[in-house]
């Protein structure tokens, strides 16, 4: 365990803030109060920092829970140290596999040696690729404010009238999406839809070398020893206090920081948002069918939304040179019955792959179907906060966006006198570490902090 770890007390305490929930939501308000010079203290139910960013090691291999990438796109990312990750990178596009033969469709800005074979991959007719190429403009370049002000409809809707043609959308859209929104139905709100786009077309995707469960160690890691409190569930909050099954804290200020049921049953006026689930099936080859690290989608009529090769992108994730695949569902689905869909989609014999695993996370995000609600209230009155990616938006970025908002609440309620110096303190570190990330990226970070100042708030980049 990083400093800042602790288990469960078995004793009453007390804190001027409790957070319960050591997800991303819960770490980011926390990490903030404590440096504002708050006395925090994080209670979290499970056995490790991060929520559902979760690691574990199965015969040497790193394996997240469920397929999950961390975005460079997204304006929160420049509360973390990058370089501390050794993030991995997957290449900008995907494969598409039609009749036999793979395509591969390659963002042009960071390999311009793909355009010819993007530009012939079987999306439509020149016009329907051009409208794709306009949709991916708009959506990374526009002001958010003027995006989120276009009318509301679903993803699809939204798609199909900015004339993306039908192979377009069933071959590439809709699996891509189906991958990061976990529906097929594209009934996600369009605003949200274009938020996520912006954030592939200026951002990079990329996998931690210790795994997912590294980007929640390293902000708990932030606080002062002792103030994690593993194993140590909340069974009621009410003002100012929150009882666990070793005895009851007493706090001024309480942030509930878990995912939306849970939220709900602590603090019945939080609504809960509709869960979404995923399945991903882990398996490993001899080696690596592909020359570059790029999502594989899944084809139309196939429960197989995308696979990937992980170890392409960070081949920390194998411990021997070995080939880790991951392959997503959106339905509890038998590996046997994937297997040769799965071999199929990488070229590869059924008999190559050796099953290593599978994982179903039953609430893996909340929906966000229209109309869509931003930046949902945080205090809720009586010292009582709520924040998570329920409150903004279902990623990362919602969750640590929320996070942030959250503690900003706190600090005006309980550092009402100092909270405007300490949220410029806090600005100017944000500035600080977006410098970072454009040195670390320099052909995409850029226009991340172009995306945070131009749409922060509405974001909720905060």
């Amino acid at each position: 365990m990083r400093s800042g770890y602790r288990r469960a007390v078995s004793m009453p305490s007390r804190a001027e803030v409790l957070v319960v929930g050591a997800g991303l939501a819960g770490l980011s308000a926390a990490t903030r109060l404590a440096d504002a010079g708050l006395d925090v203290h994080v209670l979290e139910a499970g056995g490790h920092a991060g929520g559902r960013l979760a690691t574990e090691r199965i015969d040497g291999f790193l394996v997240d829970r469920g397929f999950q990438v961390f975005n460079t796109g997204y304006p929160r990312a420049a509360d973390l140290d990058l370089p501390d990750l050794r993030l991995g990178w997957f290449e900008r596009g995907a494969v598409l596999r039609v009749d036999g033969r793979a395509h591969r469709v390659v963002d042009p800005r960071r390999r311009p040696s793909a355009v010819p074979a993007t530009a012939t991959a079987p999306l439509g007719s020149l016009r329907e690729k051009a409208a794709l190429v306009a949709f991916s403009l708009r959506a990374g370049y526009t002001p958010v404010g003027r995006l989120l002000g276009a009318p509301e409809q679903s993803a699809e809707q939204a798609l199909r009238a900015a004339g993306i043609g039908e192979a377009a959308l069933e071959l590439f859209l809709r699996p891509f999406l189906a991958g990061v929104l976990l529906e097929e139905e594209l009934a996600t709100s369009s605003r949200y839809v274009d938020l996520l786009w912006r954030s592939f077309v200026r951002g990079s995707t990329g996998l931690p070398a210790e795994g997912m469960q590294a980007i929640g160690e390293q902000l708990a890691a932030r606080l002062p020893a002792g103030r994690v409190h593993l194993h140590t569930p909340a069974r009621a909050v009410s003002p100012g206090t929150v009882r666990t099954d070793g005895g009851t804290w007493s706090a001024d200020a309480v942030v509930v920081a878990t995912d939306p049921a849970t939220a709900t049953g602590l603090l019945p006026a939080v609504e809960a948002a509709a869960p979404r689930q995923v399945t991903t099936h882990l398996h490993v080859l001899p080696g690596s069918p592909w020359s570059t690290p790029l999502i594989v989608l899944g084809r139309p009529g196939s429960p197989v939304v995308n696979s990937a090769v992980v170890s392409d992108a960070q081949p920390r994730y194998s411990p021997d040179g070995r080939a880790l695949v991951a392959s997503s569902t959106l339905v509890p689905t038998r590996e046997e019955e994937l297997r040769a869909e799965i071999a199929a989609l990488h070229g590869v014999a059924p008999s190559d792959l050796e099953h290593l695993t599978s994982v179903t996370v039953q609430g893996a995000q909340p929906a966000a179907l229209p109309p869509l609600q931003l930046r949902r209230p945080v205090a809720l009155g009586d010292g009582l906060y709520v924040c998570g990616d329920h409150r903004d938006t279902p990623s990362i970025q919602g969750a640590m966006a929320s996070g942030a908002r959250a503690a900003r609440a706190v600090l005006r309620a309980l550092r009402p006198a100092g909270s405007a110096d300490v949220q410029g303190a806090m600005a100017s570190g944000a500035r600080a570490a977006r410098a970072v990330l454009r040195a670390l990226r320099p052909a995409g970070s850029a226009d991340v902090q172009g995306a945070d100042v131009q749409g922060a708030d509405v974001q909720g980049a905060g």
